[in-house]
């Protein structure tokens, strides 16, 4: 190479690392105070590929023909249950012995795992409408319980069942997940037949509800048949609001009627307006996500400060500590996870760990304010996930190593606990994995009922989300992957740097056209005409967000919204 055209080269080199960190930023970065009590390296550090981890559960899993103990893990159940067809029925946890086709007539199967891993697989890219000659995806109707005339997704797909496990027509979360779990999955198949009207009749149940719940959720569940507000003995759920929020708004963006984006907005007005922290399972991060992506897009204002500190704090009332967990238990970190923060020193959930980055991952698009919090929390959270794995966890702080066989490297533990709840198990230090499955039915679920089928099946959530890159601890973060019903938008990466130094990391890029690389973190172009991976410069403790736009694209604004050829870039942006 000549000297000239090696000047000219490593003059590119130099424009093509650009700084993004907090230095430059446009927007300030908000702190969420239970993160900032997270480590920013957490240890021992190790991300596991989430992503290889989805394809073989479901290969896995959806086999009919599985061999060894306890399995197959999925039946036919042939109840033709509110659609005249037959569903897959998948077990709640490793050997349920209420669930299979010899029991309770192969009926007992729930919303939460079926439905769960049908969108795991489908965010990963694997076509579940056509599976080895079934399609999962249109069997999912069958949750849709018109027989009751709820006329609603349920946890189950008939009453016969309800009493067996999980929280059918009493608990109210129970109820409306499965529709959020149907909401993402009908994102990902649009055109499969029926789903347009039952997304209809969900969001009109829904939207029917919250005038009748007139901005007061403090209820047990609610009854979409009578159309009435009930208590009862278990908690009142007032986080529900969140979830009629998410399906009303997404509701919206498919279908165009104004109805549903007044619901949406009235259930967040009825969920800001608690003066305690009403979080209950895990429906308030999609409030988060909602009130950022309505205060963007519909210029609302929103306290979304308020529902991811109540997503994180651990300071739920009824459903005592309920939040993200933070604390080293001997040389160990297990912050990130999701669950209670006070149940024997603290119990995290797999499900629920992976369900919560489903919403707040994506947040980050409509409030880049939240990238660094959001970016080290995620951290965080899929490097202790992984413990949830018996072949990653050691076997010393594990109830059932010996078992771990059944699970083929695909199923976790249901949890990760301080303390063993288990009288037998509470000599093992700390963190201990485990599962509640033999609790639910004393006396007759094995020891390997503690693997939980339903929460392993979500994987493919950290599976579309997260990507390695060439420095470990920093991650890409894919922010279009689950956000669901989003406008036209260009691919969009979130990277986070837990270092105390400045980072280069190479940003890996779809491969295709040119694209310009900018940065609404910092507010700057990072990179021109880029055709392949590049490399990103993040300062210490810093973020970027990264959306990659047609190279020489037009930029026009509009309010603080900044767009290029027509399609918004950023949502706070500041006008050149």
């Amino acid at each position: 190479m000549n000297t000239f055209l090696k000047n000219r080269f490593l003059g590119f080199l130099f424009i093509s690392i650009i700084f993004c960190g907090s230095i430059l930023a446009q927007v300030s970065q908000q702190k969420i105070p239970r993160v900032d009590q997270m480590p920013n390296i957490p240890a021992p550090l190790k991300v596991i590929d989430y992503k290889k981890l989805s394809l073989d559960f479901d290969k896995t899993v959806f086999d009919f023909n599985a061999k060894g103990k306890y399995w197959p893990l999925v039946w036919i159940d042939e109840s033709k249950k509110n659609f005249p067809q037959p569903v897959v029925g998948m077990y709640t946890a490793v050997a349920d012995v209420r669930q299979g086709p010899d029991h309770n007539k192969g009926m007992f199967h729930e919303a939460l795992a079926t439905m769960g891993a049908t969108l795991g697989a489908s965010l990963v890219g694997i076509n579940k409408t056509d599976q080895s000659g079934r399609n999962y995806v249109a069997m999912v109707k069958n949750y849709f319980n018109t027989e009751t005339g709820w006329n609603i997704m349920m946890n189950n797909t008939c009453p016969e069942v309800a009493l067996l496990g999980g929280g059918y027509g009493r608990d109210w979360w129970y109820d409306v997940y499965p529709n959020l779990l149907f909401y993402g999955i009908y994102y990902k198949y649009p055109k499969e037949p029926g789903f347009d009207e039952i997304a209809k009749t969900i969001a009109d149940k829904f939207y029917n509800a919250d005038v009748i719940l007139n901005g007061n959720y403090n209820y047990s569940y609610f009854d979409y048949g009578k159309m009435k507000p009930m208590t009862n003995q278990i908690c009142t759920q007032a986080d529900v609001a969140a979830g009629h929020a998410w399906v009303l708004y997404a509701a919206y963006k498919k279908f165009g009627d104004k109805k549903y984006l007044e619901g949406a907005l009235s259930a967040l007005r009825a969920l800001e307006s608690n003066k305690i922290n009403p979080t209950y399972e895990l429906l308030m991060p999609f409030g988060a996500y909602v009130s950022a992506r309505v205060n963007a897009e519909q210029d609302q204002k929103f306290d979304t400060a308020k529902f991811l500190d109540w997503t994180f704090d651990g300071t739920a009332v009824c459903r005592e500590g309920w939040g993200v967990l933070v604390g080293n238990w001997n040389g160990m970190d297990i912050s990130g996870t999701v669950g209670s923060t006070v149940d024997h020193g603290g119990y995290g959930f797999l499900m629920n760990t992976y369900d919560a980055a489903w919403p707040l991952v994506p947040l980050v698009r409509y409030d880049q304010s939240y990238a660094a919090a959001i970016g080290k929390w995620m951290l965080n959270a899929a490097n202790a996930s992984r413990f949830f794995y018996p072949q990653y966890m050691p076997d010393e702080h594990e109830t059932i190593p010996q078992l771990a066989d059944v699970t083929k490297g695909v199923i976790a533990y249901e949890g990760i606990i301080k303390q063993s709840n288990y009288e037998r198990f509470d000599k093992i230090k700390a963190p201990v994995a485990q599962g509640d499955g033999p609790l639910w039915v004393l006396g007759k679920n094995p020891e390997e009922s503690q693997f939980s089928v339903y929460g392993s099946g979500h994987v493919g959530i950290f599976g579309s989300i997260i990507q390695t890159t060439d420095i470990e601890g920093i991650l890409q973060l894919n922010l279009l992957a689950t956000d669901f019903f989003h406008d036209k938008a260009y691919p969009s990466y979130l990277l986070y740097n837990p270092y105390s130094q400045e980072k280069i990391v190479k940003l890996n890029l779809p491969n295709g056209q040119k694209v310009d690389l900018y940065d609404t973190v910092s507010g700057n172009f990072v990179a021109r005409n880029v055709t392949a991976s590049t490399k990103i410069k993040l300062g210490s403790l810093g973020s970027a967000v990264i959306v990659c736009v047609p190279a020489g694209g037009k930029i026009t604004y509009k309010g603080s919204k900044m767009l290029v050829n027509d399609i918004v870039v950023d949502y706070k942006a500041k006008q050149k």
